[in-house]
């Protein structure tokens, strides 16, 4: 995991942290939304990641027009057999990139819906899986809003993080300017793992030990969320998983076989921030969701 993380970071300048929460999620078996404003180098992100493992990429690039069976597939007749057959979707691929995903319809963001939650397509009436190991990076502007439709509650429980990346220091910012001077370094990059070994990796974190006792403080902490007086809608038990399974990839990430309560605190924002909806009162307060969260995580008692 920690290779990588190191490989994503010979194309990436400075943002080390947000490759090690992506590195994290794809253990975890989850998705991750990219929030941040265009040229940050979140596509380059994604792209690093998918050859950092040596597995399919595609890039969706969305936009009002995109149709559902466009993320799908579709069933075309094939006159020389007399059958229909399965033209396959942009989605049947390991990595996705789903850049901003929030230019597209509801209707075509629902069809992703099923293929991150049950990861497989239903067309005609056929179902057929997604390949294996399977993880969708969805990027949207916070900034801009015109000619965009927001994703829904239900579909941003769908991602296990939302990470932010944010501008690089003045020194980082200089070193990506002879980092991609003369050429590309992501031309070069080396896959550092392959599929099976990223699948074995997800199967490793789901064996991590996890105390009652963390448990019981990952609960707390998510309880708490539905108790804030601006909070409009807390987290869910989904969330509460999601929470547990990060954690796990993160233990494991750092070398241990069993979850400590620093592993949960350092992935409470992430991980639960973008599913809280906050009051207008909030708002107009200037409260945060990750505000909020950091507030809460000092009244909830740490397992000892």
């Amino acid at each position: 995991m920690q290779g990588i993380a190191e490989n994503i970071g010979k194309v990436m300048v400075g943002q080390s942290g947000a490759a090690k929460l992506m590195v994290v999620c794809l253990a975890a078996g989850g998705h991750v939304l990219i929030e941040d404003v265009p040229g940050i180098g979140k596509t380059t992100m994604a792209n690093a990641l998918a050859k950092s493992i040596g597995v399919s990429f595609n890039r969706i690039q969305f936009t009002p027009d995109i149709l559902p069976s466009d993320i799908t597939g579709f069933s075309m007749y094939n006159p020389k057999t007399g059958e229909f057959e399965y033209k396959q979707g942009s989605i049947m691929s390991n990595i996705i990139l789903a850049d901003e995903i929030n230019r597209t319809s509801p209707k075509t963001q629902a069809s992703m819906l099923e293929v991150m939650e049950e990861r497989h397509v239903t067309v005609d009436g056929v179902t057929y899986s997604v390949p294996e190991p399977f993880m969708v990076i969805a990027t949207q502007n916070p900034v801009e809003y015109m000619g965009t439709y927001p994703l829904p509650e239900a579909q941003l429980d769908r991602f296990l993080m939302r990470i932010t990346m944010g501008y690089p220091s003045s020194e980082d910012e200089v070193d990506i300017l002879y980092r991609f001077k003369n050429e590309n370094p992501l031309n070069n990059l080396e896959p550092v793992a392959d599929g099976e070994q990223v699948k074995e990796l997800q199967r490793q974190v789901r064996d991590v030990h996890v105390d009652r006792s963390v448990g019981e403080y990952i609960v707390e902490i998510v309880q708490s969320t539905r108790r804030v007086e601006h909070v409009a809608l807390g987290c869910s038990p989904r969330a509460s998983l999601y929470l547990m399974r990060a954690a796990q990839a993160l233990a494991l990430y750092n070398g241990r076989d069993y979850v400590i309560p620093d592993d949960v605190k350092s992935l409470v924002i992430p991980v639960l921030a973008h599913r809280m909806v906050l009051k207008q009162e909030a708002k107009i307060r200037k409260l945060t969701a990750e505000s909020i969260l950091s507030d809460l995580l000092k009244d909830v008692r740490v397992p000892v």
